[in-house]
């Protein structure tokens, strides 16, 4: 598990930072940072870790290759000049997807099979052999051509990593796992104080903020394509996983309430939760947002209110921000995190924001708004 190569960090738009932090937290330096992906430098031990540990980042993805490419025989000899006998035996599968932008080769699907034909040329070619059976190890290919340059990927992660396992049902709009993480992290709630998600929905941020707290690793609970891998040891990957179950935070004691006007949204959190295995440290109960009443003087809301995409619906989430941000303001001393898409959300809600960070849930621009109660030291952050 020692040979070291580029592997690259897919993120949604606004994440990088998170990402960075998070690797160097795991012992790896960030060596570039681009809109949407980061990248490192690391063996199939880092392959393992970063899929166990990674709460913002979309996949890990082991870099083959990167070239210019604006023509179809360019990007052919670009892709067939790779050592893709390093990865993948005569009888391995090698399915190939991937997308092209802002590129003179514009087709997906034309690209697509350019990059097929390659890798089956070059392995044909070295294992001396005219048919691939494809019938053993699947090594998922990605590729992008963004700016007339291809970057050609091995997929290590298998069903996306914001799929922790544990919200097998949602409800109809649901939040992604990395971006509740995302939330949770840039906010300064401390887990002494209680946190409120009064919109959760399927419960995602009261869970993520449970698994986080309590630094439960959220691959935990799942496979990866690269446990099919032959170059990966797999008492290795045993050992990595029992360290991070012996380093879950098991003596935190959490005051996380979760709350929604639909009591099967309240129903699917408490399943979730119970997957999840924080059940037990998230109170989930019917309220309607607009009337919520905390005992405790401090604490932070955390959540993802209604956003609007019809025109009554836009106007109604107007009136829900207007209502809700005269229920928050009694909470003075409470710290409240709020993503939107909404562009009048601070004139809705009847007060500008502390500070406001632009981030994407999926391909839709949002803004988390951040009101900060009591003022956060940098004592009190998460590092």
């Amino acid at each position: 598990m020692n040979e070291k190569f580029e592997i690259i960090i897919p993120t949604l738009f606004g994440l990088e930072a998170m990402v960075s932090r998070e690797l160097y937290r795991l012992g790896y330096d960030t060596t570039r940072v681009e809109n949407g992906r980061v990248t490192f430098m690391g063996d199939y031990d880092a392959v393992c870790r970063a899929n166990i540990w990674l709460r913002c980042g979309e996949r890990v993805l082991i870099k083959a290759g990167e070239f210019k490419a604006e023509t179809a025989d360019e990007l052919y000899d670009g892709v067939r000049a790779i050592e893709w006998e390093q990865f993948l035996d005569r009888n391995d599968a090698f399915p190939v997807k991937g997308r092209t932008t802002r590129s003179v080769l514009a087709s997906d699907r034309a690209s697509q099979t350019i990059i097929k034909k390659a890798i089956a040329d070059r392995l044909g070619n070295e294992y001396g052999i005219s048919w691939l059976t494809e019938d053993g190890v699947t090594y998922q290919i990605q590729f992008t051509i963004i700016d007339n340059t291809a970057t050609l990927m091995i997929d290590t992660t298998g069903a996306a990593l914001h799929k922790r396992g544990y919200r097998a049902k949602s409800n109809l709009a649901p939040l992604r796992e990395t971006l509740a993480a995302a939330m949770v992290m840039i906010s300064y709630w401390k887990f002494e104080q209680p946190l409120l998600d009064p919109f959760c929905g399927s419960g995602t941020i009261p869970i993520e903020a449970a698994m986080f707290k309590r630094n439960i690793a959220p691959g935990l609970r799942r496979g990866f394509a690269f446990e099919q891998f032959p170059q990966i040891d797999t008492q290795e990957v045993a050992a990595i996983r029992e360290e991070a179950l012996s380093e879950i935070h098991r003596d935190v004691s959490l005051e996380i309430y979760a709350s929604d006007i639909d009591p099967a949204a309240i129903e699917l959190t408490r399943e979730n939760a119970s997957k999840a295995g924080v059940g037990e440290f998230i109170t989930a109960s019917v309220a309607d947002a607009r009337s919520i009443h905390m005992e405790k003087p401090r604490g932070s809301i955390i959540t993802n209110p209604p956003y609007g995409e019809r025109l009554s619906d836009v106007k109604e989430c107007a009136k829900l921000y207007g209502q809700i941000g005269k229920t928050f303001s009694k909470l003075d001393r409470w710290s409240y995190y709020i993503l939107t898409s909404h562009d009048d959300f601070e004139r809705e809600f009847g007060r500008r924001a502390d500070k406001r960070r632009k981030l994407y849930n999926g391909m839709l621009r949002c803004c988390l708004y951040q009101y900060y109660g009591d003022a956060p030291s940098k004592k009190g952050k998460e590092k």
